[in-house]
């Protein structure tokens, strides 16, 4: 890999890429803030000023600069793209923090505390048998902020697809349809993700709601999360009722307290 110089002072000698399995991601590192970069970028100048005199290393012996760079192990040769950086290590061999982090994010992301959709429906809380009930979940793209292994890490968990159970033994899904509200008027029609009950009774509607992830280690590009967050959502109550209908021949302007009247 271009940029490497193995003659650094402090016998710095470049590790081995390490390569994740599961997100086909894997990250090296190139010197920063030569010559002709401290000249160009402020960054650089911010930082060595601290990592050459070693002012924030554990031993006091300066550090060295470097960039973080990933590319997709599915291509060969590796395509290799900044990430992030400078940043100064003070190891003779930097830790590899970002396939360490690369490693843990999936465990991360499930911890994460994702809030669970929302469900409604139409008729609700009350249905009738033999009519179409509309339902439809509401969730929300949620972003979480936290530190691993000293380094700013934000996660993002966006609703992908719904598995939907009405509740009587049909459960429908995985399916990217969330559904929606229907106007006041437009009740009972068929939608996508309305259902019709044949029997009458009590029964709970329950949703689960599977959440892509992504995360970005100090602002640097957005990288795919292994796995899904499957977020079960509070059931939803619904009584399903019949209707009847009786006719009469009473004329209920002629006598009110006829039957049906």
């Amino acid at each position: 890999m271009e940029g490497r110089d193995p003659t650094v002072e402090g016998n710095f000698e470049p590790a081995a890429p390490v390569t994740d399995t599961e997100d086909k991601t894997q990250y090296d590192y190139r010197l920063a803030c030569t010559d002709g970069d401290s000249l160009i970028f402020d960054a650089c100048a911010d930082l060595m000023s601290s990592c050459s005199s070693g002012a924030d290393s554990p031993d006091g012996k300066p550090g060295t600069a470097i960039y973080w760079y990933y590319a997709d192990t599915t291509f060969s040769p590796p395509v290799w793209t900044f990430h992030s950086g400078p940043i100064c290590v003070y190891d003779t061999k930097p830790r590899d923090i970002l396939a360490e982090i690369a490693a843990s994010i999936a465990h991360e992301f499930q911890r994460s505390p994702i809030v669970a959709a929302t469900i409604g429906s139409q008729p609700g809380p009350h249905t009738l048998r033999g009519k179409e009930t509309n339902v439809w979940a509401e969730a929300t793209t949620q972003t979480f902020n936290l530190t691993m292994l000293g380094q700013q890490v934000t996660i993002t968990a966006t609703p992908t697809a719904y598995t939907w159970n009405y509740g009587d033994g049909t459960i429908w899904g995985p399916t990217p349809s969330h559904g929606a509200p229907l106007h006041q008027d437009r009740i009972g029609e068929r939608t996508q993700t309305s259902h019709i009950y044949t029997e009458t009774g009590h029964l709970t509607i329950n949703l689960t709601t599977h959440f892509n992830g992504s995360y970005t280690v100090n602002n640097g590009p957005q990288l795919p999360i292994p796995g899904q967050g499957n977020i079960a959502s509070p059931p939803l109550p619904l009584t399903v009722w019949r209707a009847k209908t009786n006719l009469y021949a009473d004329n209920c302007i002629q006598n009110p307290q006829g039957i049906g009247c």
